[in-house]
């Protein structure tokens, strides 16, 4: 990669951080709201286990490549008696390893999580949820160039900044419908592991927040048809607002399609192999001008479903 085009995805990469535009995108988020929502951990019946590789703007050297590990499971999780009971109170616990690379710019966060699960009625649950962790941003002095002797950055080597990080969340849901409320990097920079002093470099955090929503509508015995929304608000940037629409089959097929407003139009499609697997991949077309440059994004998702018991095909909760 040539340095000129290092510093400007290193500049844009800067300007996306300051404009609160700091979370990896994810085209998918629906089949994994717990990226966004602690509340969501333990939410099924199972160990959900999710790998996911994204790796957007192919065809632009140094554009974003997302990586994530999660998995959360439930605690002590009964069922109703009987469809006129309410189901048991019940606790889940989570984690979340995820790292995206822009250029020289690297960010790590780790993070786990716990959420309260509590029936309302015998068909109507709502969750709250915390999670805690570290973010930890690297920029590599070394691939960039400078006209400012001063700089903190001249020195070359990696430039480390650790943060708090800190997630509350809310999750209504049934089940053919959720609301969900959350907010992530609470703490801004209050958990700082690096002072601004000496010159040192550092990457503040902005506060993000997101509200969801979708229905699960069922014309016929053996088709679903998914609508979902997701509003991202971050401070000062304007809100950000993703659609989608899947239709699914028997519980097993699905394909959809997103709008993901002055970004992209996205394709996609999932099958649910078996009690223990199912796979999900979708293409995003640019349409911001980096359509000139960019052949799309790309983007897999690999589901585990581990511990489950009752042989489970499709999520009950989060489909």
């Amino acid at each position: 990669m040539t340095k000129p085009l290092i510093l400007i995805l290193s500049i844009l990469a800067v300007a996306m951080q300051a404009m609160g535009q700091q979370r990896p995108q994810h085209s998918q988020y629906m089949l994994n709201n717990y990226l966004l929502n602690p509340a969501i951990s333990g939410i099924e019946d199972y160990a959900d286990i999710r790998l996911s590789h994204r790796r957007q703007w192919v065809g632009i050297d140094g554009a974003p490549t997302t990586y994530y590990l999660s998995v959360h499971t439930p605690l002590n999780k009964g069922a109703a008696s009987n469809k006129y009971h309410r189901a048991l109170a019940h606790h889940g616990v989570g984690a979340i390893i995820h790292t995206d690379k822009t250029g020289p710019l690297r960010r790590t966060g780790l993070s786990v999580s716990y959420a309260y699960h509590l029936p309302l009625t015998t068909s109507i649950n709502l969750s709250g949820g915390v999670s805690t962790g570290l973010i930890r941003n690297s920029i590599n002095a070394n691939d960039l160039d400078f006209s400012n002797d001063n700089d903190p950055l001249l020195g070359g080597g990696n430039i480390n900044n650790t943060v708090l990080d800190l997630n509350l969340g809310l999750w209504l849901y049934s089940r053919n419908f959720s609301v969900g409320v959350a907010g992530a990097q609470l703490l801004e920079d209050a958990g700082s592991f690096n002072a601004d002093r000496n010159n040192e470099a550092v990457l503040p955090l902005q506060r993000h927040y997101f509200i969801t929503g979708s229905y699960r509508l069922e014309p016929t015995e053996s088709i679903d048809v998914i609508p979902s929304v997701m509003v991202k608000l971050a401070d000062p940037s304007p809100a950000s607002i993703d659609a989608s629409l899947r239709v699914m089959y028997a519980e097993r097929f699905w394909l959809g399609g997103a709008y993901r407003h002055n970004d992209a139009l996205t394709a996609m499609v999932g099958v649910y192999i078996s009690p223990l697997l199912d796979l999900s991949y979708s293409y995003d077309f640019t349409t911001s001008d980096l359509n000139r440059v960019s052949a799309g994004t790309h983007e897999v998702v690999l589901g585990f479903k581990l511990l489950n018991d009752n042989r489970i095909i499709c999520p009950q909760w989060v489909w």
